[in-house]
């Protein structure tokens, strides 16, 4: 009869996934994709190196999945801050700005493995997709802002994808440079103060 896995073992082997995964992701929260080895995610899992390649069939495949992860985290996090619920539009898009880049300042090399070092073109294949996300968020409450009366009517995907660039672009220097020269609070404000007033504003119409 062909052997057929318990359930046991099918869990077995998912956890032991998962904790790669995880190793993967603290890794390149620790380090960046400068230290990101099979080794030192082995290390981290407490598994033997022949295991990580059992459950993922290259260093490219581990670490596009863990930065799919990663960034999901900051995607989620970012969407979240946005979301529709009263505020206006540029008040939501400021706080989204402002959370991403505290959150990025607060880890900077994560936030620098998932913005900007170099890395396999799965992996970055995989950061694109995921900047096209923030750049959706955006566009959405953008859009919802034209609805209200708040935006005047502009092309949202385009103007998005500028401020998250721009963003993104800001925040690269102060994170790959250690000590951080600039101060963070001014560098946030700086950030949220552009992002809002790049916004096309609705001109009120008087008599």
């Amino acid at each position: 009869m062909p052997y057929r896995p318990t359930e046991r073992t099918e869990a077995r082997k998912a956890a032991t996934r998962d904790a790669i995964l995880t190793a993967a992701v603290d890794q390149l929260a620790d380090g960046g994709y400068a230290s990101a080895s099979i080794g030192a995610v082995a290390a981290r899992a407490g598994v033997a190196t022949g295991t990580v390649y059992r459950h993922f069939e290259s260093k490219s495949a581990l670490f596009a999945e863990a930065f799919r992860l990663a960034a999901r985290r900051e995607l989620d996090e970012f969407a979240a801050v946005s979301v529709d619920d009263g505020r206006g539009a540029v008040e939501r898009i400021g706080a989204a700005v402002e959370a991403w880049s505290r959150r990025a300042l607060a880890e900077p090399k994560r936030a620098y493995a998932l913005l900007a070092e170099p890395v396999d073109p799965a992996v970055e294949a995989e950061r694109l997709d995921f900047r096209r996300g923030y750049r959706d968020v955006l566009a959405q409450t953008m859009q919802q802002g034209i609805e209200r009366g708040e935006l005047a009517p502009h092309d949202t995907q385009t103007f998005s994808a500028a401020l998250i660039g721009a963003t993104a672009e800001a925040l690269i220097g102060p994170l790959s440079t250690q000590p951080r020269p600039a101060d963070d609070e001014a560098l946030i404000a700086s950030l949220v103060s552009f992002c809002a007033g790049a916004l096309p504003r609705q001109e009120l119409v008087t008599a």
